[in-house]
């Protein structure tokens, strides 16, 4: 049981997600019949770093109409876009799922997801308590500024490179081409696998 499913109607996670979304994916919930596979990237580099990424996997799998498939090991990674040692260093994990949500219910279940652990938005890199991005929702391309699909940066970025290909070794980036190759061609420095720390799996 976590913190999220104790709240009831008030529960801040779910309020994004329209009532006829929620019946239409808990009609489907028992079986997710016809699921999408998407990925999705998690980072924390305030308060209890390991604690809100699991907290968010939790609240992930407590989505209706979603289920988590594979959690990744977790990563250090020195935060970019900002002067060294001027912020926390990042946990991060990528998380794979299974889900009758559409993206733009997904996004807005993510999004919801970094309320609930006070999330703020005010500007670019600054440090934050959870991040929750959709690296890749099927093998669906999206130029919509709201939700670019797959995540523009993603190819790039060792930080999910790294713990997906842990997870899913033959992964395919889709218009990128094999994760394995793409993380081959960036950088590693500053991305760290902790190897003493751990994610569960919900059960």
């Amino acid at each position: 049981m976590t913190a999220f499913s104790t709240q009831g109607q008030s529960d801040p996670t779910v309020q994004p997600v329209p009532t006829a979304v929620v019946e239409q994916v808990d009609a489907a919930d028992t079986t997710l019949s016809n699921p999408k596979r998407a990925v999705i990237s998690l980072g924390s580099n305030l308060g209890n770093r390991l604690e809100t990424l699991q907290g968010a996997v939790d609240a992930l799998e407590d989505t209706p109409g979603l289920r988590v498939k594979a959690v990744s090991p977790v990563y250090e990674t020195e935060p970019w876009g900002v002067d060294p040692g001027s912020q926390p260093s990042y946990f991060n994990a990528v998380v794979v799922v299974k889900t009758t949500l559409p993206p733009s219910s997904l996004l807005e279940r993510a999004h919801a997801i970094e309320e609930a652990f006070h999330r703020v938005r005010e500007e670019r890199w600054a440090a934050r308590t959870i991040d929750v991005d959709i690296v890749t929702y099927a093998d669906v391309v999206s130029d919509d500024p709201d939700l670019t699909l797959p995540h523009p940066r993603a190819h790039e970025r060792a930080f999910v490179l790294a713990p997906w290909h842990d997870v899913e070794p033959e992964a395919q980036l889709v218009g990128r081409g094999a994760v394995a190759d793409l993380l081959a061609k960036v950088t590693r420095e500053g991305v760290t696998p902790r190897v003493d720390l751990e994610l569960r799996l919900p059960e």
